[in-house]
């Protein structure tokens, strides 16, 4: 099972992040506006955020694999679609179905695996987080290759036909059955689950700062890098590589750990690692010290993603992980959505460097909510 939801998980952000490097080539093959684009890919951000808590509520109230194998293939379709269908009719219908499949799979694959691994929690949502930085660094490849040698719908294919695969696997070793029961949705009480205690108030304004860095930085960075740096485009998008790649071995290794000592402890030394990697980053001109920012950087935010899941279903019930989780995601993605109307704001009217110090900030106010937590527990 972990092997299994790991790596849909990275075949699936394959795809979505197959959006980014091909998005210029997408807007002049359909002739659309950026304004066009960006309106399609958040419409698959939104549904992707909506559908966070149904989907982790039904996975506790049926069964993980009720909502996670219907999820699979609705990704199926949806990567299928974007390789198949023409138009921007066909463009929009793509990123809606595939961000529903998303948002079905997103939060009871992660339930799934804090069911499986009690006590290496954080280890196994750290191996699941990873799939995201594998991913980045696949769709680099393969944007490359499908820009060179084809077209830009060309490599949703195989990424359909792999997840299809992944499904197979996963419906043929699941232990669990099907059962769909009642749809409603008991949102008033999980809602009183999460905001219970001052603690997990705080640790949810934490985590919701901390995403909304996430949403500025990594839509702007290489743009920061070009404008502030003096970086080509090639060069930028070559160092915003070494993000995914450090992601791919922080991930794990942060979740162990958290294993092992206190979760918020761990999240606070990153949000702060981060922090100060961001602060040299802004004063230095120098190549070498602004790739060792970065690698530092890297290592300190990306530390925090499994971190997060595995405190938010620490606190949860057995009986309502999924659902809190949902509920708690859905909106750490809206503060995610914020990040990079901040970034361009800023940007415009004042400068990147004022931008990300911004974002610094953010994160020290997040690292200084959790050590309180973390003081107080």
């Amino acid at each position: 099972m972990l092997v299994t939801v790991s790596l849909a998980w990275a075949v699936l952000q394959t795809g979505r992040f197959l959006l980014s490097p091909l998005l210029p080539t997408i807007i002049e093959e359909l002739q659309i506006t950026e304004a066009t684009a960006g309106i399609a890919l958040a419409l698959f951000q939104g549904v992707y955020a909506i559908t966070q808590y149904p989907g982790g509520e039904y996975s506790d109230r049926w069964t993980r694999t009720t909502l996670i194998v219907p999820g699979l293939g609705i990704l199926v379709l949806g990567f299928a679609t974007f390789g198949l269908a023409g138009g921007l009719a066909g463009f929009v219908a793509a990123a809606v179905i595939t961000g529903l499949g998303k948002g079905l799979f997103a939060i009871p694959s992660r339930a799934l695996l804090s069911d499986l691994f009690v006590e290496r929690r954080g280890r196994a949502l750290g191996l699941y987080a990873a799939g995201t930085d594998l991913g980045g660094l696949v769709s680099s490849g393969l944007a490359i290759l499908a820009l060179t040698y084809a077209t830009w719908r060309t490599p949703f294919l195989p990424v359909a036909v792999a997840l299809a695969g992944l499904t197979v696997l996963y419906a043929f070793w699941s232990r669990d059955g099907y059962a769909v029961g009642s749809p409603e949705l008991h949102v008033s009480g999980t809602l009183r689950r999460l905001f219970a205690s001052a603690e997990q108030r705080r640790t949810l304004l934490a985590f919701g700062l901390f995403y909304f860095m996430v949403g500025g930085f990594i839509n702007f960075f290489p743009t920061y890098l070009i404008e502030a740096k003096g970086f080509d485009q090639q060069l930028a998008s070559a160092t915003f590589a070494i993000v995914f790649a450090v992601g791919i071995t922080i991930k794990p290794v942060a979740g162990g750990l958290s294993d092992r000592f206190r979760r918020e402890s761990i999240a606070v030394v990153g949000m702060l690692a981060a922090a100060g990697a961001l602060a040299v980053l802004s004063a230095v001109e120098a190549r070498p010290l602004i790739y060792v920012s970065v690698v530092a950087l890297a290592a300190g935010y990306k530390t925090e993603f499994p971190l997060a899941d595995a405190i938010i279903m620490d606190n949860a019930p057995d009986a309502d992980r999924g659902a809190d989780l949902g509920a708690a995601r859905a909106l750490f993605l809206g503060a995610n959505a914020l990040g990079p109307a901040y970034v361009g704001i800023v940007a415009t009217y004042a400068s990147y460097v004022a931008a990300f110090a911004g974002l610094a900030v953010c994160l020290v106010v997040a690292a200084g909510l959790l050590y309180w937590d973390a003081r107080k527990r």
